[in-house]
């Protein structure tokens, strides 16, 4: 297996992190597919590299995003009210638990591109549905069923291409919250959740040495997506698609499922044995 990941492909991975996790359309499913795309050999690198990697993607997106979300909505008031700090931990206790007794199943079973193709084909279809509902909710209105709603979302999208901000939106906009407000409480519940994934993982591959020789890349993998994720989360508040339909993600998500299911009957004929 090949040792490092190479600076230019760690930065481009960077970059495209930050609207990629900022959009329903699954920053891990990209980080895996943009690759196997390009014809890169990222599925070549040792798995505990790959993860070191996407704890750097993710402390990046993560530190990034806790800067450019608003104060009301990232909690960082100067007193976080009790009834606020209730529901961010009923969001992120769901993700938590599935995360401690599952994660090592899906990174085995669930991490190829398949798998991935039809995560973000199955997330697409959720999208879609929810968001057809006539939205009525504002932020504030917030209550603990949402929130658990939020983080079984959340515990859900542990699954490769079905998309943490994807799943959350769609939880939300079925729980009737207007979609810019359904944007917001998406980002909300998944800071404290990306930052805990990064430090468990983190920790757990403290010991392996898996990123020795790779700092570079990883702090470039890292910088790029926390520039990115930066730029996105600003450009992004500002703008009127935080307050658009969802079809349009869902439509990306389709189209790039059936691109790579595509490239992957075509790899399977290329290397099929002829029949004699």
């Amino acid at each position: 297996m090949s040792a490092r990941i190479a600076l230019r492909h760690a930065i481009a991975l960077g970059l495209a992190q930050g609207p990629t996790e900022l959009l329903p359309v699954s920053s891990s499913a990209h980080t895996t597919l943009l690759p196997f795309l390009a014809g890169w050999p990222y599925a070549e690198l040792d798995p505990a590299l790959r993860r070191s990697f996407e704890v750097a993607l993710h402390t990046g997106a993560g530190l990034a995003l806790a800067r450019a979300l608003p104060a009301r909505v990232a909690g960082r008031t100067a007193i976080l009210d009790r009834r606020r700090a209730g529901l961010i931990a009923l969001a992120c206790l769901p993700p938590a638990c599935a995360g401690y007794a599952f994660a090592g199943v899906i990174e085995r079973r669930l991490a190829g591109p398949r798998a991935i193709a039809v995560g973000l084909a199955a997330g697409a279809l959720a999208m879609a549905l929810a968001d057809a509902r006539a939205p009525a909710r504002r932020l504030g209105e917030a209550r603990a069923a949402d929130a658990l709603a939020l983080g079984l979302a959340q515990a859900l999208a542990l699954i490769p291409g079905v998309s943490r901000n994807g799943a959350t939106l769609a939880a939300a906009r079925a729980r009737g919250f207007r979609r810019r407000d359904a944007h917001l409480l998406s980002w909300a519940v998944a800071l404290p959740v990306m930052f805990g994934a990064s430090a468990f993982t983190a920790l757990r591959l403290a010991r392996s040495g898996a990123a020795a020789g790779n700092g570079l890349a990883l702090l470039g993998g890292g910088g790029a997506a926390f520039c990115s994720t930066l730029a996105s989360a600003r450009l992004l508040v500002r703008s009127e698609l935080l307050g658009r339909p969802l079809l349009p993600f869902a439509l990306y998500r389709w189209l790039l499922a059936l691109l790579v299911l595509r490239r992957l009957r075509g790899r399977a004929t290329t290397h099929a044995s002829p029949l004699s």
